[in-house]
């Protein structure tokens, strides 16, 4: 099956060549609450590690409390003049509960008797991912995660993210993706955002409330950008030939 869709194609490649970090909002225009809904709502549907969705997004709207959170984001002119900010946040903490609500999601399409392919997922979800994700304080379990992987691809290809370090990691690789995904999506409902790593991440956490194994990812600026101010510079790219390699 081929997909032929330039339209489509092309009103993507626009979204894509439009977007860029806006660092200064409009404060008086209209804004349209409901498209950071449907953008947040297009972001779960993002592409991400084993489908735990091991994410939560907040969205502080509140003007008071948002001149507070621009404070912890270093008063930053992005997070400072935004209509609102979102907090990006990952949490490895809950892989038991959300591995369980993947597979109570498909296990109804298990076939009896189960077929390899489905053991597989039996043993991937209630094995293997409590083994990876779970935590404890002293770093014994890692370094013993961490012998197996190594013994393991001595032998064979094996995968090497096993300590909970690892976990962490992807979790923010697939909380970016769903950031992304954020951001692309409020581009085509006509708006601006800014992601921003440049915050006080105890502090936001603590504003936040998050529990202690919880991380703020990154904090997205949204809004109506000002334009001219709000770019700060020419877009600048490294040559594609010195980043896109052929193999």
């Amino acid at each position: 099956m081929t997909i032929d869709n330039p339209i489509s194609a092309e009103i993507f490649n626009e979204i894509v060549n439009q977007r860029r970090s806006i660092r200064v909002y409009e404060q008086n225009v209209p804004f349209d609450e409901e498209a950071v809904k449907r953008s947040l709502e297009r972001a779960v549907l993002s592409a991400n590690s084993s489908n735990l969705q091991l994410w939560e997004f907040y969205r502080v709207k509140n003007p008071r409390k948002k001149e507070a959170l621009a404070k912890l984001c270093l008063n930053q002119s992005a997070a400072r003049t935004s209509r609102e900010l979102i907090a990006v946040v990952i949490r490895p903490d809950l892989y038991k509960k959300r591995s369980q609500a993947v597979f109570k999601a498909i296990r109804p399409s298990f076939s009896t008797p189960l077929t390899p392919k489905d053991k597989r997922a039996v043993t991937y979800y209630n094995r293997l991912i409590p083994i990876v994700y779970s935590y404890e304080p002293t770093g014994i379990w890692n370094s013993i995660k961490r012998v197996v992987g190594f013994v393991q691809g001595l032998r064979k290809p094996f995968p090497r993210l096993l300590t909970y370090t690892d976990c962490r990691i992807v979790c923010h690789k697939s909380a970016a993706l769903a950031a992304q995904t954020f951001m692309l999506g409020m581009k085509s409902e006509g708006y601006d955002t800014c992601p921003m790593e440049g915050f006080d991440q105890v502090r936001v956490r603590k504003f936040l409330d998050l529990p202690r194994r919880a991380e703020v990812s990154m904090m997205i600026a949204v809004g109506v950008g000002k334009y001219p101010e709000g770019i700060y510079g020419p877009r600048f790219r490294i040559p594609n030939e010195e980043v896109i390699f052929e193999i």
